[in-house]
């Protein structure tokens, strides 16, 4: 527990963010990025190593999409406890160990990546990977807790916005060690990855900070799950953080067998949609700042199945082209969802306190301790939408040798989330009341916008 600890921490406070909490907000939320995003990239390591892995290595398609399936599911599964960890240990404490845990999966793979190593060998390896998925979990509930509600959207969309650009980063690092030293050596895609950890957790030790006020609620963990509005947000988060990761992870692989791209050609494109999708999530939270998360929410997942509907129809043609149009506009549109549901969170609970009669501080705190709870839960549940996506692919190429199957259902699943969206948070905008000034005999009734 050693470590900076500040003892007194209130956002909401607009002189003590003015003068003091804005900086020390921002300077931990820069290493906070730094960390998250070297966590995303070795968490989609296999959707890169298994680009390295020719005929030699004895797996066929099906076999690939397992192994990054169980990256997938292990690292939704380890954001839940990972949500805890920061009120139990502090958010750099918990950043400094998490960063370094990195170096386990790094370090295995390195060992076992080579013609000849069993395929169970190759499952566990991948499992390990999936501690870099919980870095998300603990992350955003980190920063979360720095910031004021008016900057949340903003914050946490930066925050993973700059941890997603991980996944185009090491495709990126992948295409430059296949593009110069040939898909024989995947280690010197592990060798890079190493110091570039140690480098996460020194900066994390030296320049962020713990909060004593955050702390573990197991009052609000309870609330939290018997509250429906967080399974309504963790399926509509299936929809749009789940396919941006599960399309990561697939996006080479599918290149590969559905279009007979070499491992070049494939590490050359693979990369585009990940990075338009991580830089555009930043964007989502400001729109859904200025106009509300429901509503880009609801026109995201229309555009989504639309772009679905591209995908289809080129799967179908077998047009390349249209095909890679379509797939990036569903990962560009997947990070703009991303950033817009994740900023519905908090407006939520504050919206249920403000119906509550609270007012002022007391609204803020309710909706902190609510979002912060179940931010966890939402973004695990979340992410296991990437190991649907990847079981989905592995079926449909079983089966039918193409993804046209898989791309059907995940047009249809848009189509709900889009009914969804609109049915809960659109359809009837609920007045609450809000005190407009200390005076107020009654309080006025608002239309809440989430």
């Amino acid at each position: 527990m050693a470590g900076r600890w500040i003892e007194t921490w209130d956002p909401e406070d607009e002189t003590f963010w003015r003068e003091k909490g804005e900086r020390i907000a921002r300077r931990n939320l820069a290493f906070s990025v730094l960390s998250e995003h070297i966590g995303f990239s070795i968490w989609t390591l296999w959707s890169v190593m298994v680009l390295f892995m020719g005929p030699e290595y004895g797996i066929d398609p099906a076999g690939k999409f397992f192994l990054i399936a169980t990256a997938t599911f292990v690292g939704a599964v380890i954001r839940v406890p990972y949500t805890f960890a920061v009120a139990k240990f502090g958010g750099r404490n918990w950043t400094i160990f998490s960063a370094l845990l990195l170096l386990l999966p790094t370090g295995a793979a390195y060992t076992v990546m080579e013609p000849g190593t069993s395929y169970t060998t190759f499952l566990a390896v991948a499992a390990l990977t999936g501690v870099g998925g919980g870095n998300f979990a603990s992350s955003m509930t980190n920063i979360n807790a720095f910031f004021p509600l008016h900057k949340k959207g903003w914050a946490l969309g930066l925050n993973a916005g700059g941890g997603n650009i991980g996944v185009p980063v090491i495709q990126l690092v992948s295409l430059l060690v296949i593009g110069t030293a040939g898909a024989a050596h995947p280690r010197l895609v592990l060798g890079i990855y190493m110091p570039l950890i140690v480098i996460a957790a020194l900066c994390a030790a030296l320049w962020m900070d713990n909060l004593t006020p955050v702390k573990n609620d197991t009052g609000a963990a309870k609330e939290a799950v018997k509250d429906p509005h967080t399974w309504i947000m963790s399926f509509l988060y299936i929809g749009t953080f789940g396919s941006f990761i599960g399309y990561s992870f697939a996006f080479g692989l599918v290149l590969q067998t559905q279009f007979g791209r070499t491992p070049l050609q494939a590490a050359s494109l693979t990369f585009i949609g990940p990075l338009l999708g991580s830089l555009i999530r930043p964007v989502g939270g400001l729109l859904a700042d200025r106009f509300g998360g429901a509503r880009i929410t609801l026109w995201n997942f229309v555009a989504m199945a639309g772009a679905t509907g591209v995908v289809v129809a080129a799967s179908v043609q077998k047009s390349l082209p249209v095909f890679l149009i379509g797939f990036t506009s569903l990962f560009v549109l997947s990070g703009l969802g991303n950033g817009s549901t994740y900023k519905m969170i908090p407006g939520i609970f504050q919206n249920k306190a403000l119906a509550k009669g609270m007012t002022g501080e007391a609204a803020a705190a309710y909706g902190r301790r609510l979002s912060g709870a179940s931010m966890g839960l939402i973004g695990a549940v979340g992410a296991v939408g990437g190991l649907a996506i990847n079981l989905a692919f592995r079926q449909s190429f079983l089966t039918a040798g193409t993804g046209t199957a898989a791309f059907v259902s995940f047009l249809a699943f848009y189509a709900v989330c889009s009914v969804v969206t609109w049915a809960v948070y659109l359809r009837r905008p609920v007045a609450v009341p809000v005190r407009t000034a200390e005076t107020d005999a009654e309080p006025q009734l608002e239309y809440a916008r989430v």
